[in-house]
């Protein structure tokens, strides 16, 4: 049987409604709850969710709403079903279900529990489900208030908050974060694997040679907005008909997307558009003139961090800590690139075009990059932050 307090903050969980995730951790760790599925099919949870239903959802049909609330809470249910190993400290390396299984940790061992968070979870899965076409539009807020919910837990539960830029630091706050639990800890790169070292390949290599070389480093998927480049790219070859574009990355995780790429490229007939599948990208950094970023939701990136270290400028659209990372924050760097408004494919091709009719620019802007790199994110200042943290937990 479930208690008062435990079908209160199970409903909540449905609504959307604050929850009191005490007694959900409760539940889980007195391992009341043998079979998730057995569950799922209970009287218990039947009358939880048909009260549910009646008070927020009764215009919606009955059988599509039971089955999107299972959906929902079964990978829940079986994440913190799972044994936990004991450890001195739990540390989460993102917000959401990771974050969540380490609070449950913390709740069990009573050990600290910190978060770093990349990218903002509750945001990005906003972003996810209101573009998403197996969520229907009706349950759409439902599944933004779970994830919502997931993660205000996780900040208040966390000991400390770590997170990359300023930028992410407001946008926690915003979202309920205690300000004293955020540390700013930015990502740190190992700079001499992509400084000073010879490209393994010459130029002479690629379709590109003896022309301007524009590059992105990045996944295929529909987060970094490949459609808004290869359009931007097209504006580019108008106005620089020397110009050569690669795509540097994996195709294969959303292979329907890779192919949508492809055929707008052929349908804007831009024939010096190469996609090089997963590579390592420091066999062709060095010769590339221009990188580019078109993603609609980032946190820090490294792809940014690692085309600095070789001394490459930018542009970018301004999500993440992009504009802290080409622009500086009072450093006294200079400008790595140039950031540009997301998805707006016109100023992001007259960005290109302004590099790749300037030298100067360019080399400028990638020494100051190297310099900004070089001073602030090397991976040794990264592992000293993390070090000193730990060592403060432990006791």
């Amino acid at each position: 049987m479930l208690s008062k307090d435990e079908i209160k903050s199970l409903k909540s969980l449905i609504t959307g409604e604050k929850v009191e995730w005490y007694h959900i951790f409760k539940l889980m760790a007195e391992k009341r709850i043998k079979n998730e599925m057995d569950f799922f099919m209970s009287y218990n949870f039947f009358d939880i969710l048909r009260e549910a239903y009646m008070e927020k959802f009764a215009s919606i049909p009955f059988t599509e709403f039971f089955w999107t609330v299972r959906s929902m809470l079964v990978p829940l249910f079986f994440l913190l079903n799972n044994k936990i190993p004991k450890a001195d400290i739990y540390h989460s390396a993102a917000n959401g279900y990771a974050g969540l299984f380490a609070v449950m940790s913390k709740f069990i061992y009573k050990r600290p529990m910190l978060l770093t968070e990349h990218g903002i979870y509750s945001r990005e899965r906003e972003e996810e489900i209101i573009k998403s076409t197996w969520a229907k539009a009706y349950f759409k807020d439902m599944w933004i208030k779970f994830f919502y919910n997931i993660c205000s837990c996780v900040y208040e539960l966390s000991d400390e908050v770590l997170t990359l830029f300023k930028k992410n630091r407001e946008i926690e706050l915003e979202l309920g974060c205690p300000a004293e639990k955020i540390k700013i800890v930015p990502n740190g790169i190992d700079i001499k694997a992509f400084a000073g070292t010879a490209p393994k390949k010459s130029t002479k290599d690629l379709p590109g040679y003896s022309h301007i070389n524009i590059a992105t480093i990045t996944r295929v998927v529909p987060i970094k907005d490949l459609k808004t480049m290869i359009q931007s790219f097209n504006h580019v070859k108008n106005e620089i008909k020397n110009a050569r574009f690669f795509i540097f990355g994996p195709t294969d995780e959303d292979e329907e997307y890779f192919l949508e790429c492809k055929q707008l490229a052929q349908r804007l007939n831009l024939k010096d558009l190469t996609f090089t599948g997963k590579v390592d990208v420091r066999d062709y950094i060095k010769d590339m003139d221009v990188l580019v970023m078109t993603s609609i939701s980032e946190g820090q990136p490294f792809v940014i961090l690692e085309g600095m270290a070789a001394k490459k400028p930018f542009v970018t659209t301004d999500v993440g800590g992009c504009k802290e990372l080409l622009y500086g924050a009072d450093d006294g760097f200079g400008k790595a690139g140039l950031v540009e408004s997301v998805m707006d494919i016109e100023k992001i091709a007259k960005a290109i075009i302004r590099l790749c009719r300037d030298s100067e620019l360019r080399k400028k802007m990638g020494e100051n990059g190297f310099n900004r790199v070089s001073n602030l994110y090397g991976y040794e200042k990264c592992v000293q932050s993390y070090r000193a943290i730990y060592q403060h937990y432990i006791k």
